[in-house]
């Protein structure tokens, strides 16, 4: 059976066992804006987990808040977040 985009995707990013592979595996695959958006989704996330509100999040200018409205949503009824932060 062929693999999806998104398996190939995952399991070149499960190969990678360091911060050092980690840098040099996403500075290739992707743009500094990328990196940084993703970046702010993290920050916003542990923010958020950690009971800052909403306002504050969007005062620091970590993401918009159209972002932080989805990263909330994925705090409050997804699984990544809360497993892996």
């Amino acid at each position: 059976m062929e693999k999806s985009g998104y398996e190939e995707l995952y399991e070149a990013i499960l190969k990678l066992k360091t911060v050092d592979d980690c840098d040099k595996f996403f500075s290739d695959l992707c743009t500094y804006r990328e990196l940084d958006s993703m970046l702010g989704r993290v920050k916003a996330a542990k923010m958020l987990i950690s009971g800052e509100t909403y306002e504050t999040i969007v005062d620091k200018k970590i993401v918009s808040s159209a972002t932080l409205s989805r990263v909330s949503r994925c705090v409050k009824h997804g699984e990544g977040y809360k497993k892996f932060l």
